[in-house]
């Protein structure tokens, strides 16, 4: 179950634009776990064996950089957000609402 709900959330992941956030819980509720915030961010942070996942797009729903400790370096996901024109300032993406992607509104769940 977890590695089927983990590949889950990689999919969504993986669709997410440049230049573009989701939060842990928004792709939760996409896939139908809306309690399961937690679970996407676990996923997240064993995201590392999967370089095509972006997991620097990942946020807390407050757009705060939570994930970071689990890049090389604790600068990481603040400067692949930055070659994405995201400013981040004290860990909080800045405009966060303009660079909000919610997958509800842009995917389709496939059953």
């Amino acid at each position: 179950m977890q590695d089927n709900f983990f590949e889950r959330v990689y999919d969504v992941v993986r669709q997410i634009p440049e230049g573009r956030v989701t939060s842990y819980g928004a792709i939760a509720r996409f896939l139908g776990a809306p309690q399961s915030a937690r679970m996407v961010g676990w996923a997240m942070n064993a995201a590392h064996q999967h370089p095509d996942v972006p997991a620097h797009r990942v946020v807390n729903r407050k757009g705060l950089l939570t994930g970071k400790h689990h890049f090389a370096g604790i600068h990481l996901m603040q400067q692949l957000l930055e070659n994405e024109g995201i400013e981040v300032q004290e860990d909080q993406i800045q405009l966060f609402q303009q660079h909000f992607w919610d997958p509800s509104d842009y995917l389709a769940l496939d059953s």
